[in-house]
């Protein structure tokens, strides 16, 4: 009796540390013992998301969230189909989601000025989050992002899926076994930065809230260009820099072993290369110009062969390398082969996620500070411990931005 007395306290005690919507057994998952998410951004990255989702049996939809009525009703519609039953919630306002307290995590798929606002406040909700990339607009906000996860403990997945693919793992495990030598460069095959936005007002439709999509981002009139290709647009994204940028430059850290750390200088485009960074070590990263779409890749060169990692192949000399098992006395990376799956088991196991908000923070910090040296045309030299570059006060502006009221961190 003292014993199953023992147990059963464990039991209760487990019980107000994660919710119970968490837990599941032998592959059957009871409505109660579901994950209840909430999606915020319905896009077109949201709504591939949602398409997934609801084909999962451990997880739930229950709400869905988006500034554009037109794409709020059809996520809606989406899940509610799925389901067979009218049952998912739909907000305009991301705070009233998050106030419900029957979600366990939220998706996060907005335009990237929001991702900050969006992830701090579902983490002091205390809901477990899945962030897409790149996962902030500036270093600070990246940094803040961390901090706010980390003080409220909340399991954060970045949605850098490259890292749960079998090519970019393998090839990173060759590399960090010394399978080419001692590496000396890294090419990244992502498009340049994003530019300024001078394009004309035009009328905003009635189904978008335009103020509230602009949100902490400085007042433009409405451009329906704008809404459809903001990314290439510096007050909303990074361009490519960040967009691909924060996949393939996550690539190159964790290869290096760099993923709570980065390059110590950053050199501005020569006229015979793009942007190049240099780690402690001599290595050099640098973002090539793709063509087509097998130049969007990951060549990374050692004294002893090389390493190209691309989504669809991988590509070794010596050639029988790509075929290689790494022995278990050997290092072996972190192993996800679903990033959303990884996520989920890390909500109930409550350990990090293979793209930890550290690493997605570290990881997008090279393209925030790669667009910089873009914007100033110089050398820069960073300091990845103190964050912060090197005797450049002007280079340090732009490691954060102001935010349009009210919205604030």
């Amino acid at each position: 009796m003292k014993k199953a007395g023992g147990a059963a306290l464990g039991v209760v005690a487990s019980a107000y540390l994660i919710p119970s919507s968490v837990f599941a057994a032998d592959g059957f998952v009871a409505p109660s013992n579901r994950i209840n998410l909430g999606s915020i951004g319905v896009g077109g990255m949201g709504t591939g998301h949602l398409r997934d989702l609801v084909g999962r049996a451990e997880a739930r939809v229950v709400a869905v969230c988006d500034v554009n009525s037109q794409r709020a009703d059809n996520a809606r519609n989406i899940v509610d189909e799925a389901y067979g039953e009218k049952g998912c919630a739909v907000y305009k306002d991301f705070r009233e989601l998050l106030a419900r307290g029957d979600i366990d995590a939220v998706f996060i798929a907005t335009p990237d000025h929001w991702h900050i606002l969006c992830a701090t406040a579902a983490a002091k909700a205390g809901k477990d989050i899945y962030c897409e990339k790149p996962m902030s607009l500036t270093v600070e906000q990246g940094r803040a992002m961390v901090s706010t996860v980390r003080r409220y403990r909340r399991v954060f997945q970045t949605g850098s899926q490259q890292r749960s693919s079998f090519y970019f793992r393998q090839g990173c495990e060759l590399i960090r076994n010394g399978y080419i030598g001692q590496v000396k460069s890294i090419v990244v095959g992502i498009k340049g930065p994003a530019g300024d936005c001078d394009l004309p007002a035009e009328r905003a439709p009635e189904y978008i809230d335009w103020d509230m999509w602009l949100g902490p981002s400085p007042w433009r009139p409405y451009n329906d260009r704008i809404r459809r290709s903001w990314r290439r647009y510096w007050d909303y994204s990074g361009g490519e820099m960040t967009d691909w940028g924060a996949h393939h430059f996550d690539i190159a850290q964790w290869a290096l072993g760099m993923d709570e750390s980065g390059p110590v200088e950053i050199y501005p485009p020569d006229g015979k290369r793009e942007v190049t960074y240099v780690y402690g070590k001599g290595v050099t990263l640098t973002r090539k110009e793709p063509k087509e779409w097998k130049d969007y890749s990951v060549l990374v060169t050692g004294t002893e062969g090389t390493v190209e990692m691309h989504r669809e192949f991988l590509n070794t000399r010596p050639a029988a390398l790509a075929r290689y098992q790494i022995k278990p006395g050997e290092i072996h990376l972190y192993k996800s082969d679903d990033h959303k799956q990884n996520f989920f088991d890390c909500i109930r196991n409550r350990r990090l996620c293979i793209a930890d908000v550290e690493t997605g923070h570290r990881s997008v910090t090279v393209s925030h500070i790669g667009n910089i040296a873009y914007r100033l045309n110089r050398q820069l030299r960073w300091n990845p411990q103190k964050e912060r570059f090197e005797g450049d006060e002007e280079a340090n502006r732009f490691l954060s931005r102001p935010m349009r009221g009210p919205w604030q961190l």
